[in-house]
Parts: C-alpha cells; sequence; structure tokens
C-alpha cells in the first residue's frame, strides 16, 4: 500500500480555468494519481471486509455489551464510508474506461458529500484493529472529497471576487498606489 503525501497531487489535476470540468475528469481518470488512489481505495475496501468477516467478527463477540455496541455501530460507519469512497472510484474508473461519459461523472449524484467531523471513537475497548481502519478510511474519504472539490470547482467559486484583494484595489485608489 502506498501512502503518498496528498499535498502534491495537487499537480495531477490541472487547473480548471478555461477548461470543461469533462476535460479535467477525463484526465484525471487517465492519471497516475488515480491509479494510486484507486488501488489504495479497493485495498483498503478488501482488508476492512476480511477483517471485519473474520478477526473483527471474533474480536466483537468477546466484547461487552456496550462496547459491542459501540464496536457495531463504528462498523457500519467505516462500511459506509468505505462504500462512498468504492463508488466515487468506480465512476472515475468508469470515465476512464469509456463505459460512461466524463460530462455524465459531472453530475451533483456522483460526487462525494461533505463529511461531517465526528469525534473520533471514544470507547477505549474498541479494538486497535477497528479504529485503524476507521482513521484509514477517513483519511481517504479527506483525499477523495479534496480531489472531488479540485475537479468540480464551479465557474462561480474561480470568478469569485477575492476580499483581500478588492480591499487592497479601494486603498491603493484611496491613497494613490
Amino acid at each position: 500500500m502506498s501512502l503518498t503525501p496528498f499535498m502534491s497531487s495537487d499537480a495531477a489535476i490541472p487547473p480548471t480555468a478555461g477548461r470543461s470540468r469533462a476535460d479535467v475528469v477525463d484526465d484525471f481518470a487517465r492519471s497516475e494519481l488515480f491509479d494510486r488512489t484507486f488501488r489504495e481505495g479497493m485495498e483498503l475496501v478488501e482488508e476492512t471486509a476480511a477483517y471485519l468477516d473474520g478477526d473483527g467478527r471474533r474480536e466483537s463477540k468477546l466484547l461487552s455489551r456496550a462496547t459491542a455496541l459501540a464496536y457495531a455501530g463504528e462498523s457500519m460507519k467505516l462500511t459506509t464510508r468505505l462504500m462512498q469512497i468504492a463508488s466515487w472510484l468506480l465512476v472515475q474508473r468508469a470515465v476512464r474506461e469509456g463505459e460512461m461519459a466524463a460530462a455524465c461523472a459531472c453530475e451533483p449524484r456522483y460526487r462525494l458529500a461533505d463529511r461531517k467531523i465526528e469525534a473520533d471513537p471514544t470507547h477505549p475497548e474498541l479494538p486497535i484493529a477497528l479504529v485503524e481502519y476507521l482513521i484509514r478510511a477517513e483519511k481517504l474519504y479527506d483525499r477523495a472529497l479534496h480531489l472531488d472539490r479540485r475537479m468540480f470547482v464551479d465557474a462561480s467559486e474561480e470568478d469569485a471576487v477575492n476580499p483581500v484583494q478588492s480591499q487592497l484595489d479601494r486603498l491603493t485608489a484611496a491613497f494613490g498606489g
């Protein structure tokens, strides 16, 4: 598994100014960044499924009632988060393989939703493996969400007035440049 720092990935998504969203989506779907993200996402889905069906199931049977309830809730959140990531990645792959038009992939129903920031699982008796999968899934979701936002920047956001620059321009006009 490759945990490449995400900050350098912005270069893999060309600037959206003057380009259609479909072109940006198509370029991303064909990029090395997509390959790495897809591979990492699908590996995490497989690893998590294997854990929840194997060691996780055995570990959950040993937990107290309260901890088992917390485990069930956290494992449902984990599964939901991973399915959101996988769905988004599969749409991008469909664009890459020509099964879906890039313009279709731009529809809001294929976008990732902002995630509600929740406190980390605080139940002290949750198995560490579950907590680690939760953290990995949230980090991957944040990365995919960042990519989603970079690819789907609304034109209105690109053309929005910078309030700081606006104030500087007013000061320059008032006091001379």
